[in-house]
Formats: C-alpha cells, sequence, structure tokens
C-alpha cells in the first residue's frame, strides 16, 4: 500500500511538472508573437498572469493550503463553541431582544445626530454656469457688453492660463437659459446670456477641487446693476429644478405677485445661512405699449374696434397678400411698414386708415390712428405658468457650498408655517424636494414589493411561514449597519442611491439566510437534533457565506473609495495612472457603501441571529 501511495504521489508529481511546461510554454509563445507583432501590452499582459501563476504554484498553494486545514478548521470550531453557548437557556432570546434594541437605538441615534441627506449626490464640477438675465426687451449687443464684463470678471478668478481649466465660452441670446428655471428655449433670447467654465477631466487635476471656483465666481460676479445673475454647476441625475423652490398657487395672479412679493422679503430679512438668492420666476415689468380706442369717437366716425385693430396688425406685423413661387419652394409676401416706421410710435399713430362709412351711405374715407385712439405706457407679465388650470408663481434658490439642501428647506417649512397668506393661496416645496419625495415613496414601495414576492417564494420553497419570516427579518435588520456605517463615518445619504443599494442588499442577504436555513432542514431530514442541526449547519455553511459576503464587499472597495487604474497603460508602458475620486465614486460611492455596510453587519446577522431565531422558533412551537 504504502508502495503504491508513493508511486501515485510520484505520478501526480510528474503530471504537475509537465503541465507547468506545457503552460509556460503557451504564455511564453503568446508573449512572444505579441512582441515580433508590436503588441507589448499584449506581451506584458501574457508575462503578468504566467508569474502569477507561477506564483500561486510555488509560494501561495502551500500557504491556502495550510490556512484550510488548520488555521480555518480552528475558526469553525470557535463559532461552534460559541453557538454551544448562545443556544443555551434564555441567551437567544437575550441576544434577540438584544438586536431589536439595537434596530430600535440606530432609528433613535438617525433622528438625533439627522445625517446630511441628499436627493443625488454631488461631485465637483466639470462645468460652472454663470446665467445672465436682464429686463425683457434688452437688445442682444447691450446684454453681450454686461455678458463681456462677467466674462472678465471670470477670467481675473480662475485665471488666463490654468491648467484645470479646458475653456471659458461665453453665450448671448441663443442657447443662454438656464434648464432648471426656465422651460428651455431654442430660439433667441437678446435679454439672456451665459458664461461657461469647462474644466478638464478628474484625472488631469492633479487633486484639485473645482468647488471652491463656484464660491468664488458667485462673489465676483455680484454687484451689476439690472441683472440678476445666477451661479451654478452641472446638475447630477434628472433635472429636478432648484434645490429650494416655493410654489405659490391660487387662482388670481395679481394676487400671487403680491403675495410672492411679500414672502420674498420675509424669507430675505430672516437671512437663513446658506441660501445664494431668492428669484421669482414671474416677470411683472415687461415693458407694454397700450393703444386705447375712444369707442365713442369710432363710433361717430363711423369705423369699429376690429377695423383698428386690424390695420394696426397689419401696419406692425404684415399681412400675406400673395407668394413667390421657384422650382422648391414658396414664399410668403408680407404686406406692411418699413423698420424705420413700425419702430417710430408717432408713424403708427399717424396710421391713415381706409375704410368704408356705413353712416354715410358706404363713403370710403381715410382718418389718421391718433383721432380715435391714444398711447399710454404700462407694464404686463413676461408670461404666466399655470399648473393643473391655476395660476403659479415659484421662488427658488441655489443652496451655496458646504450647506445641505436638506436642512435648509426644514427650517423653510418652519418658517412658511407661521407666514400669513390669504385665502386662497397655498404654498408648497417643489422641485428637488418635490422629486425627492416621490422616489423615496416610489422606492418604499419598490422595496415592498420585492418583499412580498421573495416572501412568496420562500414560502413556496420551504412551506413554512417562520422561516421565511426569520429570512425576511434579516433584510430589516441590515439596516443597523447601513445606518450606523453612515453615522459613523459621517457620509450623506442619498435618497436615491443608498435607496436602490438596499434594494439590491436585500438579495444578497436572503441568500446566505437560505443557504443556513436549507441545510438545517436537511441535516434534521438526517436525523440530528435540532440544536445540533441548527449549529452544524452554521459551522459548514459559514464558508460560503462569509465568501459570498467577502468577495461582494471587496469587490464594491473600488468603486466606494474611486479607485481608477488605466490597465492598457500598466501593461503597455508600466505606468498605470493611479488616481482616486471623479464622478463615479460620488455617484455610485453611495450605493456602494450601502451594500458594504448592510451586508458587513448581515454576515453577523446570518450566523448568530438567523440561529438563534430557528432555535428559538422551535421552541415556542
Amino acid at each position: 500500500v504504502d508502495f503504491m501511495k508513493t508511486h501515485e504521489e510520484e505520478h501526480k508529481v510528474r503530471n504537475n511538472k509537465k503541465g507547468y511546461r506545457v503552460t509556460m510554454i503557451i504564455f511564453g509563445a503568446i508573449a512572444l508573437i505579441s512582441y515580433l507583432a508590436g503588441s507589448f501590452a499584449l506581451g506584458n499582459f501574457a508575462v503578468v498572469m504566467f508569474g502569477l501563476y507561477s506564483l500561486n504554484r510555488f509560494v501561495l498553494w502551500k500557504w491556502i493550503q495550510n490556512f484550510q486545514e488548520d488555521k480555518w478548521p480552528r475558526v469553525q470550531n470557535f463559532y461552534k463553541g460559541f453557538m454551544e453557548w448562545a443556544l443555551v437557556g434564555k441567551r437567544p432570546i437575550m441576544l434577540m431582544i438584544s438586536t431589536v434594541g439595537l434596530f430600535i437605538l440606530t432609528f433613535v441615534l438617525v433622528a438625533l445626530v439627522k445625517p446630511k441627506v441628499v436627493f443625488f449626490p454631488k461631485a465637483d464640477p466639470n462645468f460652472i454656469y454663470t446665467y445672465i438675465t436682464l429686463p425683457t426687451g434688452t437688445s442682444a449687443e447691450y446684454t453681450d457688453s454686461i455678458t463681456q464684463i462677467v466674462e472678465d470678471r471670470v477670467f481675473k478668478v480662475v485665471g488666463t492660463n490654468n491648467p484645470i481649466v479646458e475653456s471659458i465660452i461665453s453665450n448671448v441670446a441663443v442657447g443662454a437659459n438656464d434648464p432648471s428655471q426656465f422651460e428651455y428655449n431654442f430660439s433667441p433670447t437678446p435679454h439672456l446670456g451665459k458664461v461657461t467654465v469647462a474644466f478638464v477631466e478628474f484625472s488631469g487635476r492633479n487633486g484639485e477641487s473645482t468647488a471652491k471656483y463656484l464660491e468664488l465666481i458667485r462673489n465676483a460676479t455680484k454687484g451689476i446693476p439690472g441683472a440678476e445673475i445666477i451661479v451654478d454647476q452641472e446638475s447630477s441625475g434628472p433635472p429636478t429644478g432648484k434645490p429650494i423652490s416655493i410654489e405659490i398657487k391660487g387662482d388670481d395672479i395679481n394676487q400671487l405677485v403680491k403675495v410672492s412679493g411679500g414672502l420674498k422679503k420675509y424669507l430675505d430679512s430672516l437671512a437663513i445661512p446658506g441660501i445664494e438668492e431668492l428669484k421669482s420666476d414671474v416677470q411683472s415689468n415687461k415693458p407694454e405699449l397700450v393703444v386705447e380706442v375712444d369707442r365713442e369717437r369710432a363710433n361717430r366716425e363711423g369705423i369699429s374696434t376690429a377695423q383698428i385693430g386690424g390695420e394696426l396688425r397689419t401696419a406692425v406685423f404684415g399681412k400675406e397678400v400673395s407668394k413667390l413661387k421657384d422650382a422648391n419652394d414658396e414664399y410668403p409676401i408680407m404686406l406692411r411698414y418699413q423698420q424705420n416706421q413700425r419702430a417710430s410710435i408717432e408713424a403708427i399713430m399717424n396710421l391713415k386708415i381706409t375704410y368704408r362709412d356705413m353712416n354715410m351711405g358706404g363713403q370710403i374715407r381715410q382718418i389718421p390712428l391718433s383721432s380715435v385712439a391714444s398711447v399710454k405706457y404700462a407694464n404686463t407679465f413676461g408670461g404666466i405658468k399655470r399648473l393643473d388650470d391655476q395660476p403659479i408663481i415659484t421662488i427658488s434658490s441655489n443652496v451655496l457650498n458646504g450647506y445641505n439642501a436638506n436642512q435648509i428647506v426644514a427650517k423653510l417649512d418652519k418658517v412658511l408655517k407661521r407666514y400669513t397668506i390669504p385665502t386662497g393661496v397655498t404654498l408648497k416645496m417643489g422641485g428637488e424636494q418635490e422629486e425627492q419625495k416621490e422616489t423615496g415613496a416610489f422606492l418604499g414601495t419598490a422595496l415592498l414589493v420585492s418583499f412580498g414576492l421573495i416572501f412568496l417564494i420562500l414560502v413556496t420553497q420551504f412551506n413554512s411561514i417562520s422561516k421565511p419570516v426569520i429570512i425576511i427579518s434579516e433584510i430589516f435588520l441590515s439596516l443597523i449597519g447601513v445606518f450606523l456605517g453612515f453615522m459613523i463615518f459621517n457620509m450623506e445619504i442619498s435618497v436615491m442611491m443608498t435607496g436602490v443599494g438596499i434594494i439590491a442588499l436585500a438579495g444578497i442577504v436572503v441568500r446566505n439566510g437560505i443557504l443556513l436555513v436549507e441545510f438545517t432542514e436537511i441535516l434534521i431530514k438526517e436525523g440530528m437534533p435540532y440544536r445540533d442541526a441548527i449549529i452544524e449547519a452554521g459551522r459548514t455553511r459559514m464558508t460560503p457565506v462569509l465568501l459570498t459576503a467577502t468577495a461582494t464587499m471587496l469587490g464594491l472597495v473600488p468603486l466606494a473609495v474611486g479607485l481608477n487604474i488605466d490597465f492598457a497603460e500598466l501593461f503597455a508602458t508600466g505606468n498605470p495612472h493611479i488616481f482616486f475620486g471623479g464622478d463615479s465614486v460620488a455617484f455610485w460611492g453611495p450605493l456602494s457603501w450601502t451594500m458594504i455596510f448592510g451586508l458587513g453587519f448581515a454576515t453577523f446577522l446570518t450566523l448568530i441571529l438567523v440561529p438563534v431565531m430557528l432555535y428559538s422558533v422551535e421552541g415556542l412551537k
């Protein structure tokens, strides 16, 4: 027998050596062909892969074998001893009560500490937009002159040869709208301007933050008379409106204008920190030229107001009198006053109106417009927005760097409750806050639906109610790890990404619970006592449970910390261009940390609390 065993070991060693030589030849051939073909990256990749294979065969394999045969069985035996201690007397009930108490304490701490909550996480700006709004009717030339002043101030802030600034672009009239405040309009708007600062990619900034320029540009562009200036960065996620948005609704637009003006003055007087500048989206000072018809004089002259309005419209806007056709298209021929006459009020008022006077038997007459009408100057609304058939005015603002929008909105809610408004007028927080509430409600509904589907599947699998309830409870209790992790490390909680992370976490947590419960049932069917089956199932299944949790958490760490490696450059030149951060970590970081914190605590729940709950439920039965 010893001779046969020695012979088998020698045969195995010879096969391993032969396999190693074959592998070396294959990787060597790939590397040689790649180098000859000029593909140094592929050749270096083949060499590195063979190096890792050799490292595993001659070094790591021995460590792994020692860990699996000596170290890991000790850990399993320690776990078994702990579970034998935990499943005695009243200890299971005490462990369950302690966990539930920690669950309640976690939410109490959340209410007391109040961690920062955001809708979508924000990274350092890649673009900084300076929006310039002048009174309606301002010429494009004047708007351009103001835009140049703003552009000069922006240049003084960022510098002319700043290595992290890619370009500074100015728009006047076309493409100058603020999409978060107005409906985006592709038509020219001469009273609007925009200055855009574009920064280089994050990897080219050498760790320098661009957020400081946002505040510096805000301070530098203040104090231009007659111009409303808003400085903002690009939005992350879908368009949601301003972080601070107060919607005022009612039936009487004049009343709404009065309420919005008074409310804006009141909020400005409070000087709540973090608010950039409150602005109303209604423009009530648009200049208007009103031509008032003296109906009594017009009636004596034998002319109607419809005839006067038609002649005035033809003179100013024109009337199509014919068409000019060529081989491809046709063009309307418009009859109207010349440009210099249309721009002159005196010329318009001296307009000769030709009509047939039926008071004098159909005689054709001509009278100047000034004989039956007069002109006065007035102001009107630039536009009226409606929501659900009711006029609406929105007072909105950005939030300054270093402040949290939800905390400011909470202060505004308290202030608005104390503000007296007329009957028929309603105040409501809209914009980003409204989207945040809707998204939170949707994610909550999605989580409950997923719980329901998981529960139905588990009931079908185990033909039991208690076991699915135990597994589902893991998801709720894993929230302890999520919220404690965010509070301990002082991180922002993103409604969108953290919510998605919790839903994604549910699947992994449930899978680990199923592994333990299912193997416990298998051992019981084989005749093992219930308590021993629970302990043995935990000891046996802790390997796949820990492997699943550890692999998931380690796989999420690069995404959570924003580890960036250029593998193509690594194998081609040896320079991996490693850096941390960027837009991806700002967006996906909250989701990754949610799963890491939650899964870390859920692994403890699976290995300790699930066996305890199984044992306690059986005792209750």
